[in-house]
């Protein structure tokens, strides 16, 4: 027996081998084609921190303006506040008052008129 391989043998070692190489070709060829060029990236990357920063802007914005709105019903609040104790002044000094200086005339007029 000889130590050589048979030329049926070698060609199916040539066959392995050149299958190997393609499934190595065919995945590296994946992998490149998941890659993303350096131009894409750095677009990506540039309209991505200007969404970014267009979005924190909008957020810093609507912020602002809740509270301004906050400090509007605040306002607003301690306004109607301040007019409804004018209104209790008003109710006191137009109604109670003549009320109590009819019967304190009533009173005194009684108790003059009796002495």
């Amino acid at each position: 027996m000889s130590a050589e391989p048979t030329a049926g043998e070698l060609e199916r070692r040539y066959n392995e081998r050149f299958a190997d190489i393609r499934d190595d070709l065919q995945n590296l060829q994946n992998l490149i084609d998941k890659r993303v060029s350096v131009e894409r990236y750095q677009t990506d990357q540039h309209y991505g921190a200007e969404a970014d920063r267009q979005l924190i802007e909008r957020i810093k914005a609507i912020e602002a303006d809740r509270q301004e709105e906050a400090r509007q019903a605040d306002a607003d609040r301690r306004t109607v506040e301040a007019q409804r104790r004018a209104d209790k002044r008003l109710l006191f000094s137009a109604l109670v008052v003549p009320v109590l200086l009819v019967f304190l005339q009533v009173y005194l007029a009684t108790r003059g008129a009796g002495a």
